[in-house]
C-alpha cells in the first residue's frame, strides 16, 4: 500500500533520480572551465608528460594534446628564462610563435596552469589565479611543485620530455 502511495502522486523514485542525475550532468557541462579543441575537452585528449627542471629540482607537468601544444612539444627540450609578471605568473618568449589552429578565443587560468598567450607569443605558468584573458590558450598543468615558481626572481628552467 505505501509503495503505491509514493508512486501515485507523480514521478516515481527512479524517475526523480534519473532527472536529478541529468541535472547534475547539465550543470557540470555549463560550469566547466575547460577549453576544447574540435569538440574535445583537454582532459579527453591525449596527454604528454614533461618535466620542468629548476636547478636540482624536477617539477612534473602534463600537456594536453591540441594543435598549439603539439607545436610547443615539437620545440622540446627548451632552456628558458622565466621572468615574473604581475606577481601572478612566470613568462618567457618562445623561439617562435606557436600555431593557434582551432584554439578557443581565451581562457580563465588557475594556479598551476601552463598557457600560451598568442598575442605576445609567450609561455606563461600561473602561480596565482587570474581572470579570463582573450588570446590565452591552455596547454597543460603543473602536477606538483608550484611553490618553486612563487618568487619575484627570474628562474632558469629546462623543459623536457619526461623519461
Amino acid at each position: 500500500m505505501r509503495i503505491a502511495e509514493l508512486n501515485h502522486g507523480g514521478l516515481g523514485v527512479k524517475s526523480r533520480c534519473i532527472a536529478l542525475l541529468g541535472l547534475f550532468f547539465f550543470i557540470s557541462l555549463c560550469c566547466s572551465n575547460h577549453q576544447s579543441f574540435e569538440g574535445k575537452t583537454m582532459e579527453e585528449s591525449k596527454q604528454y608528460e614533461i618535466n620542468i627542471i629548476i636547478g636540482d629540482s624536477v617539477v612534473p607537468a602534463i600537456l594536453y594534446a591540441n594543435p598549439t601544444t603539439d607545436d610547443f612539444f615539437s620545440l622540446l627540450p627548451l632552456e628558458l628564462k622565466l621572468d615574473d609578471y604581475a606577481s601572478t605568473e612566470k613568462l618567457c618568449y618562445l623561439p617562435r610563435k606557436l600555431s593557434t589552429k582551432d584554439a578557443p578565443s581565451g581562457y580563465n587560468p588557475s594556479i598551476g596552469d601552463i598557457t600560451y598567450y598568442a598575442p605576445w607569443g609567450n609561455l606563461a605558468l600561473f602561480y596565482k589565479d587570474f581572470g579570463y584573458a582573450e588570446g590565452l590558450i591552455h596547454l597543460g598543468k603543473v602536477e606538483s611543485g608550484m611553490d618553486m615558481f612563487k618568487t619575484s626572481s627570474s628562474l632558469h628552467v629546462r623543459i623536457e620530455f619526461r623519461k
